[in-house]
């Protein structure tokens, strides 16, 4: 019998680890067939393929798409080799995707060519964000080249050939083509609305809408597409409203859109309001006071302490007269600090607040925490309720001088509106220095204006306008002053309108001892006021634009439109 030796056991893996490698392998498999497929879908939709496991994504490439709108849209920038981008996506079918590459390309230049990828490896890929430092850019915006700005206004020439340059341009230059020529007209707002058979786009140019063009109803939802890209809207959301902004990075300005997208009945629309960084507003002289009107405001907002409100209906150009106080008050020995919703443009050495209801910074709250702050000058953006009454009328007998607004129809509405508020008339009298109701009307255009023969009903308005302007007022027509009135026309100059730029309408009255007695008398009515202004010397907002017409600054037609 030989002697064998130690007897050896077969060699015996632990269960555990083989049910380990042959989890693996199966995974293996299977990923190795979803691969498969993806390749043969990709394929079957004449589009690439990529498997982007392990493959060399660089940091600027990666980064031409946020990990965000990555996750969002299943999208992964792989590759830029000179003029072309290549980008990996697991569904092209995603909703918004089509915008986004086109953005993409748009932004960067650069034809981009979409490949299929699995889910696995969009997973793998977009580990690689991790990896990158999160660095904020000091600016952000949408870059608009000073080429392209002067190309598209070459191209335009004036606002009604956009229609046809609109369907000569390609849907990238679309949006780029609508902002240039709203900025070429000076617009303030660019409404673009979907209606039943087409997409009508209209400027509001000095208070006007012009509808300037249309677009193809089917070429609608790949614009506003972009549109809500740039403005950090939901793509996928198109049943309730959203509000938006996009920065515009021109070569000397910096243009801030506040975007709004409505739900309609036949599709979203969407209202921009354009706010230029530059402007600074009108100074005080250029508002378009006049005689006692002039120098009596001028004399109310220089006092160290009081309260000066100007009223009317929302763009009437309350803020714009607020602004122009202000540049006539920022010395470098005064405190300014402002309450705005929202700020509309940056004022240089002036602390400017935005309030927001969403975060329970209201008026009232600004108002106390301002008063904290040791100011001089106090400009409020509204006085909206009791309580925001209250402090600013404090603030006004303390020491500060404080500018507001109110929305009443006229001068002589603010002393009620302030009583339904609940204001005690022994503190509203003594804090309020002067009240001022207006208007814009559209200025007529200098290139184009000419002599109007007014038909004797009107003429006979005009002329009954003029008669009641008071002597007081140091702005009334002498009687041997001939009449003389203009109209509009229209020339290239304005864009065919015939008016250009605005100006306003004004009636002023400050607090004489006739009108404190009636605030004190606590039961004033608006005609009361009103007709003890009168007395005191005030012209009305009407006699001011018939004046400002006398003086062919506007058209006897847009004053009545407007004040009557």
């Amino acid at each position: 019998m030989d002697d064998a030796g130690p007897t050896q056991k077969p060699y015996q893996v632990a269960p555990e680890a083989t049910q380990e490698r042959f989890k693996q392998k199966m995974e293996e498999i299977e990923l190795r067939e979803k691969e498969r497929l993806t390749r043969e879908e990709a394929a079957a939709a004449g589009l690439g393929y990529i498997d982007l496991t392990g493959f060399p994504i660089g940091a600027e490439t990666l980064t031409l798409l946020t990990e965000a709108q990555a996750r969002e849209y299943t999208a992964i920038v792989f590759l830029r080799t000179g003029k072309e981008l290549r980008i990996g996506v697991v569904d092209p079918n995603t909703p918004g995707l089509d915008a986004l590459v086109e953005e993409l390309g748009h932004r960067e230049r650069a034809h981009v060519v979409v490949y299929l990828i699995s889910r696995h490896s969009f997973e793998q890929a977009v580990k690689l964000y991790a990896h990158i430092p999160k660095i904020k850019k000091p600016v952000s915006g949408v870059e608009v080249t000073e080429e392209d700005i002067e190309r598209y206004r070459q191209e335009l020439g004036n606002l009604w050939d956009l229609e046809v340059k609109l369907k000569q341009a390609s849907l990238t230059e679309v949006f780029s083509m609508i902002l240039a020529g709203a900025i070429q007209g000076s617009a303030s707002d660019i409404h673009i609305e979907a209606e039943e058979q087409d997409v009508k786009i209209r400027y509001r140019i000095d208070g006007v809408l012009q509808t300037v063009a249309s677009l193809r109803k089917e070429a609608w939802p790949r614009i506003i597409n972009r549109i809500k890209l740039l403005a950090g809207l939901k793509i996928n959301i198109n049943t309730v409203p959203q509000d938006g902004r996009i920065t515009l990075l021109l070569p000397n300005d910096k243009i801030d859109v506040r975007v709004s997208s409505l739900p309609t009945s036949y599709g979203e629309s969407v209202v921009m309001r354009l706010l230029m960084a530059s402007s600074q507003g009108l100074k005080y002289a250029d508002l378009g006071l006049r005689g006692n009107a002039f120098e009596q405001l001028e004399k109310e907002i220089h006092r160290p302490n009081g309260m000066v409100v100007t009223t009317g209906p929302t763009g009437s150009g309350k803020t714009t007269t607020l602004y122009a106080f202000l540049n006539e008050l920022n010395q470098p020995d005064t405190k300014i600090i402002t309450l705005e919703d929202p700020i509309e443009y940056k004022l240089q050495g002036i602390n400017q607040s935005q309030v927001d209801a969403s975060k329970d910074y209201t008026f009232a709250k600004g108002l106390r925490a301002v008063l904290r702050q040791d100011p001089d000058i106090i400009m409020v953006g509204e006085i909206r309720d009791t309580e925001a009454g209250d402090i600013a009328i404090q603030a006004a007998l303390t020491g500060h001088l404080v500018l507001s607004t109110l929305h009443t129809n006229n001068a002589a509405g603010a002393i009620p509106r302030f009583l339904a508020l609940g204001m005690k008339t022994f503190l509203l009298a003594p804090a309020l220095n002067a009240v001022i109701g207006q208007r814009l009307v559209r200025k007529l255009c200098e290139h184009c204006k000419q002599g109007e023969q007014l038909s004797p009903d009107l003429f006979g308005r005009v002329q009954s306008v003029l008669a009641s302007v008071p002597a007081a007022s140091g702005a009334a027509p002498g009687s041997d002053r001939k009449l003389t009135f203009w109209k509009a026309v229209g020339c290239r100059q304005c864009n065919r309108i015939g008016y250009k730029g605005r100006i306003g309408i004004f009636e002023v009255f400050t607090i004489t001892p006739e009108i404190e007695k009636l605030i004190l008398g606590g039961q004033a009515t608006e005609h009361e006021i009103q007709e003890t202004a009168v007395k005191a010397g005030m012209i009305t907002m009407v006699q001011d634009g018939i004046l400002k017409a006398l003086d062919g600054i506007t058209s006897v037609e847009e004053v009545f439109k407007v004040a009557e």
